[in-house]
Order: C-alpha cells, then structure tokens, then sequence
C-alpha cells in the first residue's frame, strides 16, 4: 500500500472507532440514570463507570441491588462477568505490547467494543489505533452521560414512573442478543436462566445469577471443547 492508501486506511479505522464510541458511550446515561434508582448515589454511580467501566457488570451491580441482593451478591455478579475482559486482554497483548504503567492504563479500555474494533485490524498499527480510539472515545462520553443520567435520575425521583425498573432487564437482553449466534450459545443461556429462575424462590437476590452464570461458564466450556 502506497502512504497514501495507508493514511485512507488509518482514518476509516478512526471514523469506525468514532462511531461506535459515539453511540456506545451515550448509552451511559441509562446506567446512571438507573444508579439513584436503585439507591446509590449520584457520586457512587459516577464512581462505579469511572472505576469499574464495563457496562454489563455495572448494569448487574446495579440489577442485584435494586432487587434487594447484598452489594457483595452485586460485587461477586459483576467480577463473573466481566472476567470475560481477561481473554480480551490477551488477544490484545500482542498488539498493543504496553509496559508499566501503560499497560494498567490500557487494561481499563478492554472491553467488548475497544476489543472488536482492534482483534479484527489486518495490521498491529490499525489494531491500537481502533483499540484506543474507541476505548477512549468510549471511556469519556460513557463517564460524561453517566453524570447526566445519575443527576437527572436522581431528580425524577420514582423509576416505575418512566419506565426504568425494566431497563436493566432490557439492557442485557441488548448485550446478549447479538451473542446467540449458534447453538451451544443458546443452549447455554437457556439453561443458564432457566437455572436462575428455578433457584428465584429458594435463595437470596442475586444468588441466582451468580450460580446460573457460573453453570453457563461451565456448559460452555464443556461443550465448547467438545466441539
């Protein structure tokens, strides 16, 4: 590729990573406004998208805790989801190839869509390129929406109102979605919920997606290495 074709691919690479920076980051303004919601703070929910940033196990803490589970139940849910960001890191490693403390730096982006824009690049350049540029596009918005939504929410007082008692339930049906792709991923997340659903009445709020999550892990990973 001539220097110019490679500039031509830099900024299409850069235009997708804004892209879906852009849209995924204003979705924060749900997880902050659902933050007051279910009894945190404005600054405990600001806190839980700087510290934590992955949104599925945010969405999860918040879930178990407006359902009335413990924070540790919400804690321990939110660690079994997003162990998944340790996979991520390593298909990235190679790519990126961070020291000290740019790798702690570059460990917070790892989620899923930093992960996809940089995993699928022809090149390491344009891989780091997608990585960052979403991850960090992604990492302001998302932050900036949530301070929106958490100050708003905590002004609107009652989430059945509007509507946002069902937002945690819709937002992981938009995350898992696009995963069932296949048969043994949809076989794992039925049994995973059907499992959680059985074990609804006999055990605390978020026990049973901490026990249906842990037997989708291992389903998957038996069937998975079956195939």
């Amino acid at each position: 590729m001539t220097d110019a074709q490679d500039r031509d691919a830099d900024r299409a690479v850069i235009r997708d990573a804004l892209g879906v920076g852009i849209g995924v980051g204003l979705y924060g303004v749900t997880f902050g406004a659902l933050g007051p919601a279910a009894g945190l703070s404005v600054w405990q929910t600001c806190a839980l998208s700087l510290l934590a940033f992955t949104g599925a196990s945010q969405f999860a803490f918040v879930g178990v805790v407006a359902s009335g589970g413990s924070p540790v139940a919400g804690a321990l849910t939110s660690v079994l989801l997003g162990g998944r960001n340790v996979f991520y890191g390593i298909s990235m490693a190679s790519h990126l190839q961070v020291r000290g403390w740019r790798r702690w730096a570059a460990a917070h982006l790892v989620i899923d869509e930093s992960t996809a824009m940089g995993v699928t690049r022809p090149t390491s350049h344009q891989a780091r390129l997608g990585f960052y540029w979403t991850g960090i596009t992604i990492f302001l918005i998302w932050n900036l929406t949530t301070a929106a939504g958490a100050i708003a929410g905590d002004a609107i007082g009652d989430p059945e109102a509007i509507g946002l008692d069902g937002a945690v339930a819709a937002a992981f049906l938009g995350l898992l979605w696009p995963r069932l792709d296949s048969a043994v991923p949809r076989a794992v997340a039925v049994t995973g919920v059907v499992l959680a659903l059985l074990l609804v009445p006999f055990t605390a709020p978020g026990v049973p997606i901490i026990l249906g999550g842990l037997s989708a892990v291992a389903l998957g990973l038996v069937w998975g290495g079956r195939r």
